[in-house]
């Protein structure tokens, strides 16, 4: 017998494949330990498709690791599978972290960038620490991972960290097994790594021994600070200072649109809002999204924040920057994205000098490069669990699983908050958010940020998917790489994203509900029901009933032509009085009038989130918006109000904040009104009834009824909460009522709700409280927002069933 198989007898080998998120989060250094502790001996390596581990032991060691590498793993990983081989002992005599492997066409996950640990954060705020108020600290268990990365496996040299050479201390810690930095890539200190300084409006760089003091001293002054974030720049100001907020909105051109609130602590949270257990743990969680909560009364935030909102974006510290920066102002922040309006977020120092110029007072930059823009992802709670609103740092790149495994296809998603959604088998990589697609500078974004995920993910998309709109960019971009891309109806592939996010196979009932879309028929579409699966398609069941677009897309932007069209369409008799109420002369009116009744520039729309622009700026008397759904978004806050009236102009911004929740109900005595009575019982009026036309095919559900008492009920001085709160229990009504027709008529079981309109959490948790009430399964989006930027997954699940392996 020879030496080396005296030493393998009784020996056991095994090779150990993991994948999932299992680079750059400790996870070599965790497998290393649990080796020494069970008295192993091998290897383990990095490669481009996880991590392969090479272990030989007793059978016994070597079944306690692979039952540790599970119920232990870092913070961070995440893992997708463990596959192991048996293979013949060689001898190792001790074991190492070996140098990474390169397989051609093999990926891995990528982990999401992470908000700083406990341990590091001891360290940031200890005086006697080497890396003592270091806005750069980091370890194996947080900070920058997606934002840094050029290339995998996930190695010094693949990111932009390579151009820092670690001291001899920081070195140390990189190779010590047994410390928490052993491996962690970004690893640096204020000796060897990226560096931050003060600059001002013109660039020139401050004298500051500590610049985030010097620039907290600047916000607490009414300065506008711009600081360069993991994933981007970002605009901060005092969220408490009138003023400074109001300065904000005007030089960045958001005159209503709500801004994000950072705050030091979910306690601090809880002082400016109402925060619910599973709103605290989302606050906390390591992902740090912005969570909508709802504002307290006696907040000294001002109202400029959020006008005519009961609800605050409000978010953590996310990064040692933020926590640094918080800590010395000890008030709540804005912190908003840095940019003009709906500009494309600013990634390097030579971009926020130039297009923040003028913005911000004040620039904090520092000198480590940002591969991928990251902007913030929001979140809501919905009936006790997370539902995402906008999908970005924290979550992406991390995939959402196909119903099927395919080719690899590229989806690029629609116009307004676009992702795309490249597919690799059956992971789908639905990107961060990228934007409103309407301009050069986000469509090149997007295919810079496309070309870092096929090089990622290890994907070349032999197939296209895109929306059916011919006149989107993303529908140009796709004809100009595959000229015959699967094109998906808009409010079928809201539906495909809904049933696969949730995995279900079956056919169901859909339900889609938004602005706009390209139909079919040629039409604007917006208020739809279809029935199908994602293997057989979808057919149109039921929709709302068309109304005109007065002026086109005008109406879109001045919502008081939706509600002329709306009173036109189905109450003419009070023509007078809606003109009168938006101060229309007697001329204008004459030709407007004459206008619908010619259909000149009046499109035909079935869009419930046209219907709620209507009655939204029948009851608010809103002329304009500057952001999108801004009408239907603050006639949902009115829900809650307190009744007074009021006239908003294009730049009022009124002193006032929500009130608490109404209490008492009396709900319309029908089959859907009681079904929805358990969540409305907090909600004090009668709804209103729309009723559902059966004898055309599809279905239509007409709001004429509902217009003709709005307007009744303005005209009788009914004060405007009663008004938003009957509307809500109306539609919600009414979507449940049509549901329990076609569940019943179709022999269907579950409804999937998608699509922007549910983004209304007052009607989402109506409609699927009805729905649950009736025995149906409601499926709503958890891991996607249902708004457009889940509709790419929507187009490659689709498009994988067609490209399936």
């Amino acid at each position: 017998m020879t030496e080396i198989e005296k030493q393998v007898t009784g020996t056991t080998r095994s090779l150990i494949s993991v994948t999932g998120v299992v680079q750059g989060v400790g996870f070599r250094p965790f497998v290393y330990q649990l080796a020494l502790r069970n008295g192993l001996s091998g290897r383990v390596v990095n490669s481009s498709a996880g991590v392969e581990i090479d272990i030989e032991g007793s059978a016994e060691s070597v079944d306690a690791l692979l039952t540790s590498l599970t119920e232990e793993a870092p913070p961070l990983a995440r893992i997708t599978a463990i596959r192991t081989a048996a293979a013949m002992p060689i001898g190792y005599r001790e074991f190492i972290i070996g140098d990474s492997l390169e397989e051609d066409g093999a990926y891995q996950l990528v982990s999401p960038d992470s908000c700083t640990c406990d341990s590091c954060l001891d360290e940031l705020f200890d005086p006697a620490d080497h890396r003592f108020r270091y806005p750069f600290i980091n370890c194996t268990n947080c900070g920058p991972r997606f934002t840094i990365i050029e290339g995998l496996p996930y190695d010094r040299p693949r990111t932009t960290m390579r151009i820092y050479n670690m001291c001899p201390e920081c070195r140390a810690e990189y190779e010590d097994p047994g410390d928490r930095r052993f491996h962690a890539e970004p690893n640096a200190c204020p000796i060897c790594g990226p560096t931050l300084w003060l600059a001002d409006e013109t660039g020139k760089t401050l004298p500051a021994d500590d610049p985030v003091a010097a620039a907290a001293a600047a916000l607490r002054e009414g300065k506008i600070l711009a600081l360069k974030g993991l994933g981007g720049f970002q605009l901060a100001c005092l969220a408490t200072d009138e003023e400074a907020v109001r300065r904000l909105r005007l030089r960045k051109r958001r005159p209503h649109k709500p801004f994000a609130v950072m705050m030091e602590t979910a306690d601090d949270a809880a002082l400016h809002c109402h925060v619910s257990p599973a709103e605290r743990r989302l606050l906390a969680a390591a992902e740090r999204p912005i969570v909508l909560l709802e504002q307290l009364r006696d907040s000294d935030i001002s109202p400029a924040v959020a006008p005519r909102l009961r609800h605050l974006g409000v978010m953590l510290p996310c990064s040692p920057l933020h926590f640094l920066l918080m800590r010395d102002l000890q008030v709540p922040l804005v912190m908003t994205s840095g940019n003009l309006a709906e500009e494309p977020i600013c990634r390097t120092n030579s971009e926020a000098q130039n297009r923040l110029y003028g913005i911000a007072d004040l620039f904090l930059y520092h000198d480590r490069q940002i591969v991928s823009t990251y902007d913030d992802s929001v979140a809501m709670i919905v009936d006790g669990e997370p539902a995402l609103i906008r999908r970005a740092r924290g979550y992406a790149p991390l995939p959402v699983k196909l119903p099927v495994r395919s080719e690899p296809v590229l989806a690029v998603g629609g116009e307004l908050k676009n992702t795309f959604c490249l597919t690799h088998g059956d992971d789908a990589f639905v990107s961060q958010h990228i934007g409103d697609l309407k301009d050069v500078e986000t469509l090149l974004h997007f295919e810079r940020t496309e070309a870092l995920y096929e090089r990622l993910f290890c994907a070349r998309p032999g197939h296209l998917a895109c929306d059916s709109h011919p006149d989107y960019l993303s529908t140009i971009y796709s004809i100009e790489r595959d000229i015959n891309p699967v094109r998906v109806q808009h409010h079928q592939a809201h539906i495909a994203s809904c049933l696969a996010e949730n995995g279900f196979l079956d056919r169901a009932l859909g339900v889609a509900l938004d602005g706009t879309g390209l139909g079919d028929d040629g039409g604007i579409w917006g208020g739809e029901f279809f029935v199908g699966s994602l293997e057989q398609g979808f057919r149109r069941a039921a929709h709302f009933e068309n109304m005109p677009l007065l002026g086109g897309e005008a109406a879109i932007r001045e919502p008081w032509r939706m509600a002329l069209a709306a009173t036109w369409e189905y109450s003419p008799n009070d023509i007078d009085f809606v003109a009168e109420r938006f101060e229309i002369p007697g001329k204008k009116l004459a030709l407007l009038i004459r206008q619908l009744e010619a259909g000149l520039n009046c499109p035909k729309t079935s869009s419930c989130g046209r219907l709620f622009d209507a009655v939204a700026a029948l009851t608010l008397k809103r002329h304009d918006i500057s952001y999108e759904a801004q009408a239907a978004v603050e006639f949902e806050a009115l829900a809650f109000d307190t009744g007074e009236e009021e006239t908003f102009g294009p730049e009022e911004m009124p002193d006032r904040r929500m009130p608490e929740i109404a209490a008492g109900v009396e709900l319309a005595e029908t089959a859907a009104g009681l079904a929805i009575g358990d969540l409305s019982s907090r909600l004090g009026s009668v709804s209103y009834r729309f009723s559902i036309d059966r004898s055309f095919t599809p279905w239509i559900i007409s709001p004429a009824q509902v217009i003709k008492r709005v307007i009744r009920n303005l005209s009788q001085g009914e004060s405007l909460d009663k008004i938003s709160r009957r509307f809500h229990l109306g539609l919600a009504e009414a979507i449940v009522r049509t549901c329990i027709g076609l569940t019943e008529l179709h022999e269907l079981s579950a409804v999937a709700l998608s699509g922007g309109v549910f983004q209304n959490r007052l009607l989402l948790e109506l409609v699927r409280a009805g729905l649950v009430r009736e025995g149906l399964e409601a499926l709503i989006h958890r891991q996607l927002p249902s708004n457009d930027g889940g509709i790419s997954y929507g187009q490659a699940a689709i498009a994988s069933y067609k490209y399936r392996d």
